[in-house]
């Protein structure tokens, strides 16, 4: 963004957002998308005030603009990706919520939420193996119950194999 005015406008629609006056901040943020096409966080936090109106198709186009420029911070990145993975598998595009989520896990392997939306996105592609061995091995390496701790290790380890027996 080029303007300091622009910079404040996107804080206060951040603000806006935070404070819960979605359609307040939506008014100025397709306003600024409207005088910054190319900034990828206008893009994003467009995409993302979209999404919490519940205006998912609307939202994708916001996304990919977003992911497709420079400047957004490695968590907004993380974010964007997770968002458009979810809209897309919200909206029935499981084939391209399962690509966009695949890449979120590759360039964020460690993030739990990436990896249960792409277990999501895999259970209405049909891969149903696939998707419930990743949510096992979210369940073994970010649970606190004890009981699960407990049996951290057997569970991880089935998650790569739910058909092996003895």
């Amino acid at each position: 963004m080029s303007a300091q005015s622009g910079n404040d406008s996107l804080s206060g629609a951040v603000r806006l957002r935070e404070e819960g006056r979605p359609e307040e901040a939506r008014t100025l943020l397709l306003d600024l998308a409207a005088r910054f096409p190319q900034d990828a966080e206008v893009a994003y936090q467009t995409a993302w005030i979209h999404d919490v109106l519940g205006l998912e198709a609307e939202a994708v186009p916001y996304y990919e603009r977003a992911l497709a420029g420079d400047g957004l911070s490695e968590e907004d990145r993380r974010g964007a990706l997770l968002g458009l993975g979810s809209t897309y598998r919200v909206l029935g595009r499981y084939g391209q919520a399962v690509e966009t989520l695949r890449l979120g896990v590759a360039r964020y392997p460690g993030d739990g939420a990436l990896r249960a939306f792409l277990a999501m996105a895999l259970y209405n592609t049909g891969a149903h193996r696939e998707a419930t061995g990743t949510l096992l091995e979210v369940l073994a390496a970010t649970s606190g119950d004890p009981s699960v701790q407990r049996y951290r290790r057997a569970i991880a380890h089935y998650a790569t194999d739910l058909d092996g027996t003895v």
